[in-house]
Protein backbone atom coordinates (compact mmCIF):
# COMPACT_ATOMS: atom_id res chain seq x y z
CA UNK A 1 0.00 0.00 0.00
CA UNK A 2 2.77 2.41 0.87
CA UNK A 3 4.27 1.87 -2.57
CA UNK A 4 0.97 3.01 -4.15
CA UNK A 5 1.15 6.29 -2.25
CA UNK A 6 4.88 6.74 -2.85
CA UNK A 7 4.39 6.30 -6.61
CA UNK A 8 2.01 9.28 -6.65
CA UNK A 9 4.19 12.22 -7.65
CA UNK A 10 1.21 14.57 -8.05
CA UNK A 11 -0.18 14.08 -4.55
CA UNK A 12 2.70 15.84 -2.83
CA UNK A 13 2.19 14.01 0.45
CA UNK A 14 5.84 13.04 0.87
CA UNK A 15 5.12 9.32 0.92
CA UNK A 16 8.10 7.04 0.60
CA UNK A 17 9.07 3.39 0.68
CA UNK A 18 12.15 4.27 2.74
CA UNK A 19 12.25 1.78 5.65
CA UNK A 20 12.99 4.67 8.01
CA UNK A 21 9.41 5.91 7.46
CA UNK A 22 7.80 2.55 8.26
CA UNK A 23 7.05 3.48 11.89
CA UNK A 24 5.11 6.57 10.72
CA UNK A 25 2.86 4.39 8.57
CA UNK A 26 2.50 1.80 11.32
CA UNK A 27 1.46 4.50 13.81
CA UNK A 28 -1.17 5.78 11.36
CA UNK A 29 -2.43 2.26 10.70
CA UNK A 30 -2.86 1.64 14.42
CA UNK A 31 -4.80 4.89 14.81
CA UNK A 32 -7.12 3.99 11.93
CA UNK A 33 -7.50 0.43 13.20
CA UNK A 34 -8.49 1.59 16.69
CA UNK A 35 -11.14 4.06 15.49
CA UNK A 36 -14.73 2.85 15.14
CA UNK A 37 -15.33 5.62 12.58
CA UNK A 38 -12.42 4.88 10.23
CA UNK A 39 -11.87 1.92 7.94
CA UNK A 40 -8.94 1.19 5.66
CA UNK A 41 -9.57 -1.00 2.61
CA UNK A 42 -7.23 -2.78 0.22
CA UNK A 43 -8.33 -3.91 -3.24
CA UNK A 44 -6.69 -7.12 -4.41
CA UNK A 45 -6.64 -8.80 -7.79
CA UNK A 46 -4.95 -12.14 -8.38
CA UNK A 47 -3.21 -11.89 -5.02
CA UNK A 48 -1.74 -8.44 -5.66
CA UNK A 49 -2.63 -5.11 -4.06
CA UNK A 50 -4.13 -3.00 -6.84
CA UNK A 51 -5.79 -0.21 -4.90
CA UNK A 52 -6.64 1.24 -1.54
CA UNK A 53 -9.02 3.72 0.06
CA UNK A 54 -10.13 4.82 3.48
CA UNK A 55 -13.53 5.85 4.81
CA UNK A 56 -14.39 8.02 7.77
CA UNK A 57 -17.80 8.60 9.29
CA UNK A 58 -18.54 12.03 10.64
CA UNK A 59 -21.67 13.27 12.37
CA UNK A 60 -22.56 16.95 12.30
CA UNK A 61 -25.27 19.11 13.78
CA UNK A 62 -25.99 20.35 10.26
CA UNK A 63 -28.35 18.21 8.24
CA UNK A 64 -30.37 17.61 11.41
CA UNK A 65 -27.59 15.67 13.05
CA UNK A 66 -26.98 13.33 10.15
CA UNK A 67 -23.88 11.31 9.43
CA UNK A 68 -21.77 11.38 6.27
CA UNK A 69 -19.05 9.21 4.83
CA UNK A 70 -15.78 10.80 3.76
CA UNK A 71 -13.70 8.88 1.25
CA UNK A 72 -9.97 9.52 1.54
CA UNK A 73 -6.62 8.25 0.24
CA UNK A 74 -8.00 6.67 -2.94
CA UNK A 75 -5.24 5.09 -5.02
CA UNK A 76 -5.31 2.63 -7.89
CA UNK A 77 -2.10 1.12 -9.18
CA UNK A 78 -1.09 3.33 -12.11
CA UNK A 79 -0.62 0.47 -14.59
CA UNK A 80 -4.17 -0.75 -13.90
CA UNK A 81 -6.11 2.49 -14.14
CA UNK A 82 -9.04 2.52 -16.52
CA UNK A 83 -9.96 -1.10 -15.79
CA UNK A 84 -12.79 -0.47 -13.32
CA UNK A 85 -10.86 -0.93 -10.08
CA UNK A 86 -11.38 2.64 -8.91
CA UNK A 87 -15.06 2.55 -9.85
CA UNK A 88 -15.51 -0.70 -7.91
CA UNK A 89 -13.86 0.86 -4.84
CA UNK A 90 -15.98 4.02 -4.97
CA UNK A 91 -19.19 2.11 -5.69
CA UNK A 92 -18.41 -0.07 -2.67
CA UNK A 93 -18.20 3.10 -0.54
CA UNK A 94 -21.49 4.41 -1.89
CA UNK A 95 -23.26 1.11 -1.21
CA UNK A 96 -21.78 0.95 2.28
CA UNK A 97 -22.90 4.51 3.05
CA UNK A 98 -26.41 3.79 1.80
CA UNK A 99 -26.65 0.61 3.86
CA UNK A 100 -25.64 2.58 6.96
CA UNK A 101 -28.17 5.37 6.33
CA UNK A 102 -25.63 8.10 5.62
CA UNK A 103 -26.88 11.47 4.38
CA UNK A 104 -24.11 11.80 1.81
CA UNK A 105 -20.76 10.58 0.59
CA UNK A 106 -18.04 13.15 0.00
CA UNK A 107 -14.42 13.34 -1.01
CA UNK A 108 -11.81 15.85 -1.98
CA UNK A 109 -9.44 15.66 -4.91
CA UNK A 110 -6.25 17.55 -5.63
CA UNK A 111 -7.12 20.52 -7.86
CA UNK A 112 -4.51 19.35 -10.41
CA UNK A 113 -6.14 15.92 -10.89
CA UNK A 114 -8.41 16.74 -13.83
CA UNK A 115 -8.70 13.06 -14.87
CA UNK A 116 -9.78 12.13 -11.35
CA UNK A 117 -12.37 14.91 -11.36
CA UNK A 118 -13.91 13.56 -14.57
CA UNK A 119 -13.84 10.06 -13.05
CA UNK A 120 -15.70 11.18 -9.91
CA UNK A 121 -18.23 13.15 -11.94
CA UNK A 122 -18.91 10.07 -14.12
CA UNK A 123 -19.73 8.21 -10.90
CA UNK A 124 -22.27 10.87 -9.90
CA UNK A 125 -20.27 13.23 -7.68
CA UNK A 126 -20.82 16.95 -8.10
CA UNK A 127 -18.19 19.63 -7.42
CA UNK A 128 -20.12 21.58 -4.80
CA UNK A 129 -17.65 23.15 -2.35
CA UNK A 130 -14.28 24.81 -2.41
CA UNK A 131 -11.79 23.28 0.03
CA UNK A 132 -9.01 24.98 1.93
CA UNK A 133 -5.95 23.50 3.62
CA UNK A 134 -3.19 24.82 5.84
CA UNK A 135 -0.02 22.77 6.12
CA UNK A 136 1.24 22.60 9.70
CA UNK A 137 4.33 20.41 9.18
Amino acid sequence: MIALFAADALGGHGDTTDPAAYEDYLRAFRTIQSSPDQTLYVAEFRGEVVGTFQTMITTSLTGRGSSSMIIEAVQTRSDLRGQGIGAAMINFCIAEAKSRGMRLVQLTSNALRKDAHRFYERLGFKPSHLGFKMALK
